[in-house]
């Protein structure tokens, strides 16, 4: 019995069916194009209703990002007893609550430690205004901490990191510049942070 077949879909739209099939060949095997597909069918939208949740275009950029990545790692938890679109909107959505809930607690605070599974925040804390020697010296060690980490990915997800990050420019700059469309360069950074966190993982060192 295939998959599709344990499940009875009579309950989803025709667009519910075929993201439900995506996910199937995404997940069972490892369907690059289905993710990809997925990626193209809502980004838009998501990236639109964290836009007016954050009112900041590079967060809901980031936050785009992410809650795709939180998505496609757990893609496998996905059931579908309500459409795939519901699943992914709940996930951005509880994304960017905790997203905005830290920004409060002052997620720039050099002393926050984040231990999430994914490493979505690795470099928010390099963006601190105000610092005093302690803290800078702190800084300066996480910088170190972070470009040694770095320079482990492959050379295109390094260069990307080093821009996005290091460099703080924009995507559309990033993509001006490597004369890529700007949906590959969002994509590429996206497999470059779930590269990272893996990494990261790995290491004992605290960023």
């Amino acid at each position: 019995m295939s998959q599709k077949e344990e499940y009875d879909l009579s309950h989803l739209s025709d667009k519910a069916q075929h993201d439900f099939d995506l996910v199937q060949r995404a997940v069972h095997k490892s369907d690059q194009q289905a993710y990809a597909e997925l990626m193209d069918r809502y980004r838009d939208s998501i990236y639109f209703m964290l836009l007016k949740m954050v009112n900041d275009s590079d967060d809901a950029d980031d936050l785009t990002i992410e809650a795709f990545g939180k998505a496609f790692n757990r893609l496998h938890q996905y059931t579908p007893n309500f459409a795939f679109s519901t699943w992914l909107f709940k996930i951005a959505t509880n994304n960017c609550i905790d997203f905005i809930r830290k920004k409060k607690k002052n997620v720039l605070s050099l002393d926050n430690r984040y231990n999430n599974d994914d490493g979505d925040s690795l470099m928010i804390e390099l963006k601190s205004n105000t610092r005093n020697p302690e803290q800078e010296a702190i800084r300066e060690q996480k910088i170190k901490i972070m470009r040694e980490v770095v320079t482990r990915l492959k050379p295109r997800y390094k260069q990307l990191v080093e821009m996005r990050y290091f460099k703080e420019m924009s995507y559309d700059e990033i993509s001006q510049e490597l004369d890529l469309p700007l949906g590959t360069v969002k994509a590429q950074l996206f497999r470059a942070r779930d590269f990272l966190a893996n990494i990261l993982k790995n290491t004992k060192e605290n960023i």
